[in-house]
């Protein structure tokens, strides 16, 4: 009996020495795990030329990722792949959004695993966004997760467009959209959090969701996740995006005020952070726009059970990373069908050469860094007045100006190039109208000349804060001084045609002003951005003030269908002069034509003079507060006089 419990104990003891190495091994072995990221993709799905590293070059492109990934030491199934939303809208692969789902599609056959709502898939209205995620399950291919953690249905279904709310939380759960998901990577449990921003809120004119708080929904979603899962990692993918001015950069307020999150993957901005921002022990990072980038990092666990992140880097996907054949195939597989279900009822053909380039335009990544005019702004500016005023559009009024601001331009082009109607579809690719067909058409209002003067005000003091509103017009002249105080910074402005003759700008007169229904429906923001001190009122042509839910009624129709912007720049480019077969863009758009003067003089009568109604009104707010301090600082004084004489 002793003999046989002997035997045992020194069986288990056996047991036990032999299983302790394994546990401290496996007690000492640091978790690591690799992540690799992407946002705002834009249907780039191809290669596209960039300025990048001095020069212009082609980079990105799905088929370049691939065998970027290829090239990764891990295994694919250890990599944590996540997209950070506005997959969608920038390319013609987005034109095919609803019947193939391209975008949705290639990300998942690159094997990423998550992925967000950005603000641009709201673009294609709330049939379109319906209609795609149904064309994507469909498709039986793999796709990413997709999570969103501030949906507010109940809202939703109080509000004024509950109707199509239903259509899309039917969507989404058909989908399987959720506020979150769980992984497992390289033996990690991590939580994947998505989140809609309140400035990606405010760039959604056309989504019928509401949303609740960000920063709060994020609390309320990590707080499920520590009760109910046992995640060694949460990360969130954001549409948010960072910003120069800290408290307004919405991504970096969330790390604050949810700690607990170990990253965030930063989109909407199009930031490009070569170096993570970190606050207390949330990491921020972005890799830029249109996949011109891979993002990469590592994140290894410390000993308090948090993250660190080690080896991040933003990788340019340049020419030495060829382009996978299998992943080009299945590209070009799904762009068949671009010009018969679109390109071909404008009379285009996404390969039809339209003119010759010969001048430097600026790049895309420097479009309205820089307040001043620019060539290429001028001509898609031209390219709408020349449409509209050379088209049957059912008013007979001349439209006089033109305006695009540099947010809605998605592309240049480039330098000694021919350009096709794909390039003129990509330079203004944003949108789509009343009809469910891509691509902005455009709208016919009338403005006051006071309020064309404020438009100009808008450009010259509000656009340096907002780089996207920076405007570019084709019809005007104005002068900016940056040295004046702003909402005051514009000290002359008249008519100008293209020939440089000049006429008076009337306060009090109606003229017909051309714009994209995006930059109308964004008109209510100038009033917002101006604190409201600054308002534009678009009006039809008797006067009536027409309101952003009433835009629609003023798209432009040419042959019963929407002038779409693009078709605006395919139109005026095939209109230049052809020698040979081709023509080539004119010099007159080789440089600026003084509808953009900027003179920086800070003496006191040139701050001072011709100020405008704003600034006027801000001298009365501001004179009577002075005077107001005066008469309370003298009933101070007389008051402490008599005390004094009492005394």
């Amino acid at each position: 009996m002793k003999t046989g419990n002997r035997f045992w104990k020194t069986l288990l003891l056996c047991l036990v020495c032999m299983a302790l190495p394994q546990m401290y091994a496996s007690a000492g072995e640091e978790k690591e795990v690799r992540v690799v990221f992407t946002h705002d993709l834009h249907s780039h799905l191809d290669s596209f030329e960039l300025e990048a590293d001095g020069r212009e070059q082609k980079v990105g492109g799905f088929a370049r990722m691939e065998t970027w990934l290829q090239q990764q030491p891990q295994n694919r199934e250890d990599i944590l792949f996540l997209d950070g939303g506005d997959f969608s809208m920038g390319t013609l692969y987005q034109t095919i959004f609803e019947t193939q789902a391209a975008e949705l599609r290639m990300l998942g056959g690159l094997g990423v695993d998550v992925t967000t709502f950005g603000n641009h898939e709201f673009d294609y209205r709330s049939s379109g966004l319906a209609n795609m995620l149904a064309s994507a399950k469909s498709s039986k291919d793999a796709l990413p997760a997709l999570v969103e953690c501030n949906l507010d249905w109940e809202a939703t279904r109080k509000g004024e467009q509950a109707e199509e709310g239903a259509l899309l939380q039917e969507a989404f759960e058909s989908y399987g959209v959720k506020p979150y998901v769980m992984l497992e990577k390289a033996g990690v449990k991590i939580a994947v959090i998505g989140v809609f921003g309140k400035d990606s809120l405010a760039c959604a004119p056309t989504c019928a969701l509401s949303f609740q708080d960000p920063v709060e929904a994020v609390k309320e979603t990590v707080e499920t996740i520590r009760q109910k899962e046992r995640a060694d990692m949460i990360v969130c993918i954001s549409h948010s995006g960072t910003w120069e001015d800290e408290k307004k950069s919405e991504d970096e307020l969330l790390a604050k005020a949810v700690p607990q999150l170990d990253l965030i993957i930063s989109g909407h901005t199009h930031s490009i952070l070569q170096k993570p921002i970190i606050h207390g022990e949330t990491a921020i990072v972005s890799a830029g726009e249109y996949g011109a980038r891979i993002g990469s990092l590592n994140m290894k666990q410390k000993k308090n059970g948090r993250w660190a992140l080690q080896d991040y880097r933003l990788t340019l996907l340049d020419d030495s990373y060829e382009a996978d054949p299998g992943v080009q195939k299945k590209i070009e597989a799904l762009g068949k069908s671009i010009d018969q279900e679109y390109m071909m009822q404008f009379g285009y053909r996404k390969d039809q050469v339209l003119t010759y380039n010969p001048w430097e335009f600026t790049r895309i990544n420097g479009l309205g860094e820089v307040l001043q005019e620019e060539p290429l702004g001028n001509l898609l500016a031209d390219a709408y007045l020349y449409t509209v005023n050379n088209s049957d559009t059912g008013d007979d009024t001349e439209a006089v100006t033109a305006v695009v601001p540099s947010g809605c331009i998605r592309d240049t082009f480039h330098k000694e190039r021919n350009i096709t109607a794909a390039d003129a579809f990509q330079t203004l690719s944003l949108g789509i109208g009343a009809d469910g067909v891509p691509g902005y058409p455009l709208v016919s209002v009338y403005l006051t000349g006071a309020d064309i003067r404020t438009m100009a005000e808008v450009d010259a003091s509000i656009s340096p804060m907002m780089t996207t509103a920076q405007l570019y017009t084709s019809g005007l002249t104005y002068t900016i001084n940056p040295s004046r105080m702003f909402l005051n910074r514009v000290t002359n402005i008249s008519l100008q045609d293209m020939e440089g003759n000049t006429a008076e700008l009337e306060n009090d007169r109606l003229y017909r002003v051309i714009a994209d229904l995006y930059t109308g429906q964004m008109l209510g923001a100038v009033e917002k951005q101006s604190y409201g001190i600054l308002s534009v009122v678009p009006r039809d042509a008797k006067g009536r003030e027409i309101s952003a839910e009433e835009l629609e009624e003023h798209i432009i129709y040419t042959d019963g269908r929407e002038l779409k912007a693009w078709v605006c720049v395919a139109n005026y480019l095939d209109s230049f002069e052809k020698t040979e077969g081709i023509s080539q863009i004119p010099e007159y758009y080789r440089t600026t034509q003084n509808r953009k003067r900027i003179e920086n003089d800070g003496s006191i009568l040139a701050i001072m003079r011709n100020p405008s109604q704003a600034a006027r009104a801000i001298f009365s707010v501001v004179s009577i507060f002075i005077v107001i301090l005066i008469l309370v600082a003298a009933l101070f004084i007389y008051k402490l006089s008599i005390r004094k004489n009492d005394k």
